[in-house]
């Protein structure tokens, strides 16, 4: 015959201890020796518990997989955290999207080896259609391994990335998100404050046939209520060419990367069309060049002046501010155009 089942056994045994307590209780034995059949009762039971739930006590947890999802900050391999930085270094697998933002380098090869040097692991650069289109694919490696996506910035400083988290969510994946410096905070260093801020707007390039505007509508309101408003200017990184699409083979377009000058052209374009006084070629900005980098670049000017200004490499991002305090004034004046 086989092993009776460990519930059995527990039954059994449980049932003869309670019978023999009651004996020795009856008889008053010595208190000591109830004790002692009562503390062996408990690890009887103890025991055959346990024993249920695994295969002779010897059962292993099963280990949790997570999908890390990683802000680097906005300069280059070294800004991120350290418990980012230590979530990194036991995934399986990570990967860098590279197409919301950029770090101080770029997508060259010698950066990207500067940050697998550093967080020693092999990194895979995640494009647009990447992430559009194989992110199924990505979230399920999170079944069965750690998985790092690592962003520039704040996890949450694109809509993608919230995306990835809902899907993964959905998927029944664990998430863990490392927060970090993005633009949205990193803007306080020219003496805004962040509380006095409305909503970020984003202007696209434009082209022959597609000239969107809905952004002076946002800059409108947040002046009329006295706000500053962040612009954050486009970035165009393997986007497949209108040619290549109608002919069904995909080639792509050199990277772009929106210069504030670009920008105070296409929104003093709209202003004149709009024939509206939201803003003008004197409306006081400040303009950000490669943010949170050693080279980063600061000044604050009217549109006309900041025009033609050379603000070097990407990225850019623009401030249209409001209404300013004595304060945010003094500080500003520290990156004032003195031209």
């Amino acid at each position: 015959m086989g092993m009776p089942p460990y519930g059995s056994v527990f039954i059994c045994l449980s049932e003869k201890i309670w019978t023999l307590w009651k004996f020795l209780f009856v008889n008053k034995l010595s208190l000591n020796i109830r004790l002692i059949l009562e503390k062996r009762a408990v690890g009887i039971v103890r025991y055959a518990g346990f024993a249920r739930s695994g295969e002779h006590g010897n059962s292993k947890k099963v280990k949790k997989r997570m999908l890390y999802i990683i802000g680097l900050g906005l300069g280059d391999e070294k800004d991120i955290t350290l418990k980012g930085l230590e979530a990194v270094k036991k995934c399986d697998k990570v990967y860098m999207e590279a197409y919301t933002s950029l770090l101080s380098f770029g997508l060259s090869t010698h950066g990207l080896s500067n940050l697998e040097n550093l967080y020693g692991k092999s990194i895979t650069l995640a494009d647009r259609e990447m992430v559009e289109e194989k992110a199924h694919e990505i979230l399920s490696e999170a079944h069965h391994a750690h998985v790092a996506f690592l962003v520039v910035g704040d996890p949450f400083g694109a809509t993608t990335h919230t995306d990835l988290v809902v899907r993964a969510k959905n998927m029944g994946i664990n998430v863990k998100i490392v927060h970090n410096a993005s633009v949205m905070n990193a803007i306080g260093i020219c003496g805004l404050q962040l509380y006095r801020y409305g909503e970020a707007v984003s202007i696209p390039f434009f082209t022959h046939t597609w000239r969107p505007d809905s952004f002076y509508d946002k800059i409108q309101r947040n002046r009329k209520m006295g706000l500053h408003t962040l612009c954050l200017l486009d970035i165009r990184v393997k986007e497949p060419t209108l040619e290549s699409l109608c002919r069904g083979r995909k080639t792509y377009e050199p990277p772009r990367y929106m210069t504030i000058n670009t920008a105070i052209e296409q929104l003093l374009e709209v202003a004149q069309a709009r024939e509206e006084s939201a803003y003008n070629e004197d409306t006081e900005c400040v303009g950000f060049a490669r943010l949170g980098s050693e080279d980063q670049m600061i000044v604050a000017g009217n549109m006309r002046q900041l025009q033609f200004i050379d603000f070097g490499a990407p990225l850019h991002c623009l401030v249209i501010t409001g209404e300013t305090h004595p304060l945010e004034e003094e500080m500003l004046d520290f990156y004032r155009c003195r031209t």
